[in-house]
Formats: C-alpha cells, sequence, structure tokens
C-alpha cells in the first residue's frame, strides 16, 4: 500500500470482512488521512505492542472490534488470519479469496514471516491466501493439482518466479518462457526467478499459466502500476 498504487479502495468495495493486525492499524490510519471512515476494519486483532495508542483509542470509538491475542508463537498475521477463518465458519460468508495488503517490504525478516504464514494457512482454509504490496504479489501453490494462474487482466508485469521456500518441489509448467517439464526446484540447485510469460504475437493475449507441483511451492509475479 502507498500512494502511488494501491488497490485498498477497490477491495473493499468487494469485501465482506476487513481486518488489520496490530501496527497495520497504524499504516492504514495514516494513508487514509482525512477518510479514516471510509476505511474501517471490522477487527484489529495482535498483542498490541506496536498499535499507537491515538491509533486504537480512534478505531475503538469507531467500534471497530479489538481482539488481544498474546500468542508469541505466531505472529500477528497468522493469529489474524486465523480469527478471520473462524470469522469466516461462523458467519458462513461467501469467500472467494482473502487478500493481504503488506508483509513483502521493509524488514527482511517479517517478510519471511509473511511467507510462513501461507504454509500455515494451507492447513487452516481451502480459500486461496494471495499477499500484495506494491509492485508484487506472492501465493502459495498447493501440491497435488493443476493451478491455471490467468495473466491477462492486464495489471500483470513482467516477471513471475517460483521458489520452493519449504523444499524441494517436482515441477511442470506451461506458458511461460523457460518452462519446467518435471524438474525438481530446490535451493542450491534449480530456482526459477527472473521468469517471465511465453513471448505472443502482438496484440495477443498471454496464454494461461499452468504449474503442477508436488510439494508446496511459491509463486509470485509482478504487477504493473500501469492499469493498462
Amino acid at each position: 500500500m502507498d500512494e502511488e498504487f494501491t488497490p485498498l479502495d477497490c477491495l473493499l468495495a468487494t469485501a465482506v470482512l476487513r481486518a488489520c493486525a496490530d501496527g497495520a492499524a497504524n499504516h492504514l490510519y495514516d494513508i487514509t488521512a482525512g477518510q479514516q471512515d471510509s476505511f474501517l476494519p471490522d477487527y484489529i486483532s495482535g498483542d498490541f505492542d506496536s498499535i499507537t495508542a491515538e491509533v486504537k483509542a480512534f478505531y475503538a470509538e469507531k467500534k471497530c472490534q479489538l481482539v488481544e491475542t498474546a500468542d508469541q508463537d505466531l505472529t500477528d498475521f497468522t493469529k489474524c488470519l486465523a480469527i478471520m477463518v473462524e470469522e469466516i465458519k461462523r458467519r458462513q460468508l461467501q469467500v472467494d479469496t482473502i487478500v493481504t495488503l503488506g508483509g513483502l517490504a521493509g524488514r527482511f525478516d517479517q517478510t519471511m514471516a509473511s511467507i510462513e504464514t501461507l504454509f500455515h494457512a494451507l492447513s487452516m482454509t481451502p480459500l486461496p491466501l494471495l499477499v500484495l504490496q506494491e509492485c508484487s504479489l506472492a501465493y502459495l501453490l498447493r501440491p497435488g493439482s493443476i493451478h491455471r494462474l490467468d495473466v491477462n487482466t492486464g495489471l500483470e508485469g513482467d516477471w513471475c518466479s517460483l521458489i520452493p521456500i519449504g523444499g524441494p518441489c517436482r515441477t511442470h509448467t506451461t506458458g511461460l518462457k523457460w518452462n519446467l517439464d518435471n524438474q525438481v526446484l530446490q535451493f542450491g540447485g534449480l530456482v526459477s526467478t527472473s521468469n517471465t510469460y511465453e513471448p505472443v504475437a502482438p496484440g495477443d493475449q498471454r496464454k494461461t499459466v499452468t504449474v503442477t507441483t508436488d510439494q508446496p511451492l511459491l509463486w509470485s509475479m509482478g504487477i504493473s502500476r500501469d492499469r493498462k
């Protein structure tokens, strides 16, 4: 989320549940200055060691639920997601995707913690969980099925990658410039960073990308700042 490019407004228009994880509430409060009432979360969760007293008091006054989660074995992101999954079930909400804004920039250890939450999510919910920040999107592909990724919305950048974060992954792809033919991706071996899409003739659409993997595999891709 930044001042130049943010999908926040369009996501809120269709979101049925909105949440902030602890200090993210500070960022939401700051970037929506003067319009905070139009961007209220349903709840804010965390151990509240990062949210400022001013921001906490503002959202409390606006009747946003404050859920304290003191468990230090899990990140605020993971704990916030757990609450969201339970709320979706309890309220029987019709949800297609869980989208997280932020978590892929700044401190490297916190970026890795965001990726680790994607692994927790595999056992927490069948819903896809996307993480978006600035010009990057991250999504952990589940093993055992063919993933079909539509890359023709007009908002995709030029790069994409498949990174075996959790361990070796036997992978097959179509639709990429450098496809994988049941090859094993692993650190110290082959890792498909700085990949791109299969070239197409001018005016044609990119082909759908397909990926199969026998282990959880991190897909990331560029997001264009220029809406086509």
